[in-house]
């Protein structure tokens, strides 16, 4: 096993990114700013050609433990989620694209005849959820780059302390091409990750997961957990908006960190923030996975969680109705 690999992932995507930066084609691809948008000028929107040149680079240096189920419809949700930063795609065609990558994926490693399917079709939803999911979080500075750093860095753990190290390099490689996104991505952001970052690493929350459970490193019940901060945010609040019934596809700024935001956190201190909510999870959930309390973990974390967001939203109320006086 070659454990240079999240060395090497880490200085490409520093590299990268910096040409990018230094390049005129920073300017082909800008996040401008609109009426729901978090920032105030332009912004390049290429971090993620350098964090997933570095993964790749970092998973090349691995070679023999990869699987072309894995590597295939990352570089599909890749090259699809380019082009529509650069032009943008219709609907239709990136939900196909995210569809046909989770069936790669499910058929590819062998779940349909493993486990039936019932688990079979739950998985592919799930892993379209995810890749949507992350792209739906990915709205303020370092918060998308953190969750991958400290989700993915926890797979990474959680496959070395269950004896796995080739999973545990793979999860690693990601995780430090994260954590050298956020150097240009922490607020105040250099660069956005934009779709073409978000939308594999979402992919790769479901795929790495699938992977770590098919092995026997973990439960089903771990990348949930461990990716909760992302799940429970994004998750609710579709679900309010689609009980009232908004158009799902519409952008907004309804999401808990956004809100924060817009009540004067600042993006500095909701990441922050956030980061220590990544953190209390995924050593929460990797402690269960030594413990074997799931269910009572789970349940913990449930109410937290609804408390978080009944904070949240009574400030919330109280904040537009004295915009309203």
């Amino acid at each position: 096993m070659t454990y240079s690999a999240p060395i090497v992932a880490a200085l490409v995507t520093l590299t990268f990114i910096a040409a990018i930066l230094s390049g005129r084609f920073a300017m082909v691809i800008q996040d401008i700013p609109n009426e729901r948008s978090l920032h105030a000028k332009p912004t390049p929107r290429t971090g993620g050609i350098g964090l997933i040149a570095g993964l790749l680079c970092g998973w090349a240096v691995i070679g023999n433990t990869l699987w072309w189920w894995l590597v295939l419809p990352l570089l599909v949700l890749f090259a699809v989620s380019l082009a529509d930063d650069m032009r943008g795609l219709p609907v239709r065609q990136r939900l196909l694209s995210q569809l046909a990558s989770a069936a790669i994926l499910v058929w590819g490693s062998g779940l349909f005849a493993q486990q039936g399917m019932l688990i079979a079709l739950l998985v592919l939803l799930f892993s379209v959820w995810m890749t949507n999911l992350f792209n739906f979080m990915d709205g303020s500075d370092g918060l998308a780059g953190g969750m991958a750093l400290f989700g993915f860095g926890s797979y990474g753990i959680a496959a070395w302390l269950t004896h796995n190290p080739s999973l545990a390099v793979l999860n690693l490689t990601i995780a430090a091409a994260a954590a050298a996104f956020l150097y240009y991505n922490f607020h105040p952001a250099k660069v956005f990750m934009g779709d073409a970052g978000s939308i594999p690493l979402g992919f790769l929350v479901a795929a790495m997961g699938l992977l770590g459970w098919q092995q026997g490193s973990w439960e089903p019940w771990f990348p949930v957990l461990v990716f909760s901060p992302f799940i429970v945010d994004a998750s609710v609040t579709l679900l309010k908006r689609t009980l009232r019934g908004v158009k799902v596809t519409e952008a907004h700024r309804e999401h808990y960190y956004q809100r924060l935001i817009q009540l004067g956190w600042g993006h500095r201190n909701v990441a922050l923030a956030e980061y220590a909510l990544m953190l209390a999870a995924s050593c929460s959930a990797l402690w269960a996975l030594q413990h074997a309390f799931p269910w009572q973990m789970l349940l913990a974390w449930s109410a937290a969680y609804a408390c978080l967001m009944w904070l949240v939203d009574m400030r919330w109320k109280n904040f537009t109705r004295g915009k309203n006086v």
